[in-house]
């Protein structure tokens, strides 16, 4: 998959900057960009070339809210390199969430997840060129969901068929399965990501766990519906694939999603109103936000 990198420049006052900053990510995610880092003079920014939409950006610019504030960019080719490499060359500590589910680093020491008197559940990561390790907010935020619907069904989530949308490294999915799911299908856009999903499953010994090379469009040949679908993506691409992923839902489905802003919840609230989805439940964690909806009967 081929990415551009754009390296924005703010010019505002020092107290201005990292709201412009959080705002020139909101209004670049409108042109495609799914990720961003904080650089000293504003923002680097990654977008997929096929989906970079220069003229909205251009238009997102132009219509700053800030005032006192201008913004100049750049853009290169992305170096085709695994973005992975730096976590996989130094690892990541173990990732304790709730104190009932540890992710650990495949490649490095697993024994934390051993020491408490009472064994936690144990998801091992080695992520190739896929988004996923437990690290982000978003990842822990929908695995707590993940826990806390498990613990109101007597710590299971047995006979839940489930649906991993951008499934990454399947680490939502891998979840799932080990909390008692009984069939997990994640699909992903990234070649790399629905191998690694795969890869994850066989050295977690899942086996209840396939994933679908495409973007939202592959599931709709799938049979049946799914009780839990998880979508871990940024704003647009929820925005543009909710509708299919609404097809897919059981009756009593529960609709957990992740993956953009507080001032992206009403845009996706709308959307999901529209499609007769009722909104249950929501919570934060650092500038991420989560939602979880069910179908209105």
């Amino acid at each position: 998959m081929e990415y551009l990198e754009a390296q924005f420049t703010i010019a505002c006052s020092a107290n201005l900057l990292q709201t412009a900053r959080d705002l020139l990510a909101d209004a670049a995610a409108e042109a495609g960009f799914e990720s961003f880092e904080e650089t000293a003079e504003g923002l680097k920014g990654y977008v997929q070339k096929a989906l970079f939409n220069k003229g909205i950006l251009e238009h997102q610019i132009a219509e700053f809210p800030l005032q006192d504030t201008s913004i100049s960019y750049s853009i290169v080719e992305a170096e085709n390199k695994d973005w992975n490499k730096t976590w996989e060359d130094n690892g990541f500590d173990p990732i304790d969430i709730d104190g009932k589910l540890v992710i650990v680093d495949a490649n490095g020491s697993q024994e934390s997840a051993s020491q408490s008197p009472n064994p936690k559940k144990l998801i091992k990561i080695d992520a190739k060129l896929a988004f996923g390790t437990g690290t982000h907010e978003t990842t822990q935020m929908i695995v707590s969901t993940l826990l806390s619907m498990a613990e109101a069904n007597g710590g299971t989530l047995s006979g839940k068929r489930v649906l991993d949308c951008g499934c990454g490294t399947g680490i939502l999915g891998l979840a799932a399965s080990m909390l008692g799911a009984k069939e997990v299908v994640g699909y992903d856009i990234d070649e790399w990501s629905v191998r690694n999903t795969m890869h994850n499953a066989e050295i977690n010994d899942v086996k209840n766990v396939r994933a679908l090379l495409g973007d939202a469009s592959v599931i709709r040949p799938l049979e049946g519906t799914f009780d839990i679908v998880l979508a871990n993506i940024n704003r647009n691409i929820l925005l543009n694939d909710m509708e299919t992923m609404r097809s897919k839902m059981a009756a009593n489905a529960c609709f957990i999603i992740s993956g953009f802003y507080e001032e992206d919840i009403p845009l996706l609230v709308n959307k999901a109103k529209a499609l007769r989805l009722c909104l249950k439940a929501q919570k934060g964690k650092g500038q991420w936000r989560c939602l979880v909806f069910s179908p209105l009967l």
